[in-house]
């Protein structure tokens, strides 16, 4: 796709520019090129849970293609159809907040109504859709900053290990959504 969406919360600007190619050759998978892009964002020194942090989601070449994420399911494919790469979001919101990314534009929505739902109802509320919507979110764990937090995609599956949720939550998004 070439493009990384860029997101900031604290300030409400999004962007998109151009994804640096030869980075993305260099660091071949999303997980490799998500961990480089961290690397450059913040470096080791930042504080996981601060508004300094940065939360990326990054889809491999082959997203989409021949193979799935590493959460499965379908929100990494529904994602590269939206036209980016990678997503990075930054600062944190005030309130609440959901991303609804579609590939005519991104909308930072409020999501005061979402926040302490559990993820599935979470998923039915934002219109989980047979895969032309998918939905990508946490629930109160990540809200309450629980350190082994996962995200949640599709409803069901989890989104790596570690504590991504708290991130999220820390940047007060409950969840980027596609449509």
């Amino acid at each position: 796709m070439g493009k990384v969406l860029d997101v900031n919360l604290t300030t409400g600007e999004i962007a998109t520019r151009p994804l640096d190619m030869e980075m993305a050759r260099l660091f071949l998978d999303g997980r490799g090129l998500g961990a480089r892009i961290l690397w450059d964002e913040v470096g080791p020194d930042v504080d996981p849970l601060s508004p300094q942090n940065v939360l990326i989601f990054a889809g491999g070449p082959l997203t989409g293609t021949v193979l799935d994420a590493n959460s499965g399911g379908f929100w990494g494919v529904q994602f590269k159809k939206t036209g980016y790469d990678v997503l990075i979001v930054r600062g944190k919101a005030d309130r609440p907040v959901s991303l609804e990314i579609k590939p005519d534009g991104v909308t930072i929505k409020d999501a005061a109504h979402l926040w302490g739902k559990r993820v599935l109802e979470t998923t039915k509320a934002l219109g989980q859709n047979n895969n032309r919507r998918n939905v990508l979110c946490i629930g109160p764990a990540g809200e309450n900053l629980s350190r082994m937090a996962a995200i949640m995609n599709d409803g069901e599956r989890l989104l790596a290990r570690g504590g991504p949720a708290a991130v999220m939550g820390s940047k007060s998004v409950d969840q980027p959504g596609l449509a």
